[in-house]
């Protein structure tokens, strides 16, 4: 054994013997397309539903409540996926672990894209009463458990396959979720104007319906990667060392025994998550109530949007040569800033202003959260990877994401105003930066 192997330490601090087999630059690169390609299909159809949420589901599946409460309902829905999320990343997560990320993930797509597909042919509420917000709600609760599971794979995927650099290479997966937002609500805008009147009746289908021949293309780039080379090696180590102690086994209940890396999973990404909710989300409602016209502020969230696919990979690849931490303290504090500088330049009224506002706090979340899908795998060893990197990543979603934009509506509605969701962020960034400095740097560490 050569002094690296010797000095080499695996991602839970134990020494390690042989490096990761190397994966060939062709099946690094399929491996990287599929994450990006899946990832995009997968987002596409659960923020698509989000879009739908707020344009036509209130009138379709919610009649007999009022304009209010109609959309506070359709909203609640959405909602479900939020919450479904951590229990998909306990599922995949535990399956992933124990018998591989590519299995997970196909059947992932597959599931996300029947579901997305089946509300595209649901009859509404006039149709069939009650049962049509019923079946809305599971066919949420689908996408939401295969959302959970979806980053995990996607990401642990690309860096296991690509050890060198992988922060760079987990940033790809990651890209997919602004390439789904930037698709689901351009396809929804096409079909609205394609369609015309006809579209609350039937054009809304259409993306949906869409979804079939897009989960077909990403089945069939999916189907040709290969296991990733880390998880083939752990699982033939264990085997060889205790293969019957493996089994028994569970993978959540490794990570729940030993709780911080998990914990700290959550809070790395729980500001991230809150400010995106505040910029991408909740800042459209804001936005109208200062008066701005509605398209400008849905454009600038597409702008935002297209500014995280773009910096995603800049700042993640920086990662992987300054490390994690650096990166992503910087980008938490500048985030918390970010918000503040968002609100005074929106409240000026002037609409470049708003496009700026908007722009500066979507730079500033790349900045923190693109080394994040390698840091929260690199936590984990190879066995519990998907499970604690997963579950730590959708409970912050579900905390951060689900609930910030209602916390926002209730801070303004107290007369809290801007300064009080500005403490709030500054708060929720606080926690991520302690984190940042409890987490142990991971980036040179062996898989």
């Amino acid at each position: 054994m050569t002094d690296s192997q010797i000095a080499a330490r695996s991602a839970d601090g134990a020494p390690v013997g042989d490096p990761p087999q190397q994966s060939s630059r062709r099946m690094r690169n399929r491996v990287l397309v599929s994450s990006f390609v899946g990832s995009v299909i997968e987002w596409y159809d659960f923020y698509l539903f989000g879009v739908a949420s707020a344009a036509v589901f209130n009138t379709l599946f919610f009649p007999d409540f009022s304009a209010t409460a109609g959309t506070l309902a359709a909203f609640a829905t959405l909602a479900a996926g939020f919450i479904a999320r951590p229990v998909g990343g306990i599922i995949w997560g535990h399956f992933g672990d124990r018998i591989g990320r590519k299995r997970m993930l196909v059947l992932s797509i597959v599931l996300m894209g029947a579901s997305t597909t089946l509300v595209g042919v649901l009859p509404t509420y006039a149709s069939i009463g009650v049962w049509a917000p019923i079946l809305l709600v599971v066919m949420r609760l689908v996408q939401g458990i295969s959302a959970g599971g979806e980053w995990g794979g996607a990401v642990l995927l690309s860096m296991e396959h690509a050890p060198k650099r992988r922060g760079l290479s987990s940033s790809v997966a990651q890209m997919g979720l602004y390439g789904g937002i930037l698709l689901a609500n351009g396809v929804f805008a096409l079909a609205s104007v394609a369609t015309g009147d006809a579209f609350l009746s039937w054009g809304w289908r259409i993306p949906f319906l869409a979804s079939a021949v897009l989960v077909a293309i990403g089945l069939w780039i999916r189907l040709g990667v290969e296991e990733s080379p880390v998880f083939k090696q752990a699982r033939e180590r264990a085997a060889q060392a205790a293969a019957a102690v493996e089994k028994t086994r569970i993978p959540l209940v490794e990570v729940i025994k030993r709780p911080k890396n998990l914990l700290l999973s959550v809070f790395l990404v729980l500001g991230p998550f809150a400010a995106s909710a505040v910029y991408g989300t909740w800042i459209v409602s804001y936005g109208i109530q200062l008066h701005f016209p509605r398209a400008d502020v849905l454009n600038a969230v597409l702008i935002s949007a297209a500014i995280g696919l773009v910096f995603q990979p800049v700042f993640a690849g920086l990662s992987d040569l300054w490390g994690r931490r650096i990166v992503v303290g910087v980008g938490a504090v500048l985030q918390a800033l970010s918000i503040v500088a968002m609100f005074s330049l929106m409240d000026t009224g002037s609409v470049a202003a708003m496009y700026a506002g908007i722009s500066l706090a979507a730079f500033a979340h790349a900045i923190v959260y693109s080394p994040l899908g390698a840091w929260l795998g690199e936590l984990f060893p190879t066995t519990q990877r998907y499970t604690g990197a997963s579950l730590g990543y959708q409970v912050a979603g579900t905390l951060g994401g689900g609930f910030t934009p209602l916390v926002c509506a209730s801070i303004l509605a107290s007369s809290g105003g801007t300064a009080g969701i500005s403490l709030f962020m500054a708060a929720t960034c606080l926690l991520t930066v302690i984190a940042v400095f409890l987490a142990k740097e991971t980036y040179r560490t062996v898989l």
